[in-house]
């Protein structure tokens, strides 16, 4: 019996609100004790939110508070520029 193939994780990115696979997208991650940062493992606990790594997206985001609302929390400048650092970098994954 052949194996089945494996189930790619979809998420929606809060800028775009379009879904994607789970691997494409950036994670920021709010703790229960401290601030949001990026989860670039994408295995840290806390609420996430993904963005897709372009800078349309998370400009929307930004500017619609998407991912504050998404995660519940105020996102810091700092979160911002190292997101947009990573999409204009490529990201280190």
């Amino acid at each position: 019996m052949p194996a089945k193939p494996r189930k790619t994780p979809m998420r929606m990115c809060v800028g775009c609100r379009e879904m994607k696979p789970k691997m494409e997208l950036l994670k920021v991650v709010k703790p229960k004790e401290g601030d949001a940062h990026i989860d670039r493992v994408g295995k840290a606990p806390g609420r996430g939110a993904y963005v897709c790594p372009n800078i349309e997206c998370l400009k929307k985001a930004q500017k619609t508070r998407a991912l504050e609302r998404a995660l519940d929390a105020k996102i810091e400048e700092s979160v911002f520029q190292a997101l947009e650092a990573d999409i204009l970098g490529g990201g280190e994954k």
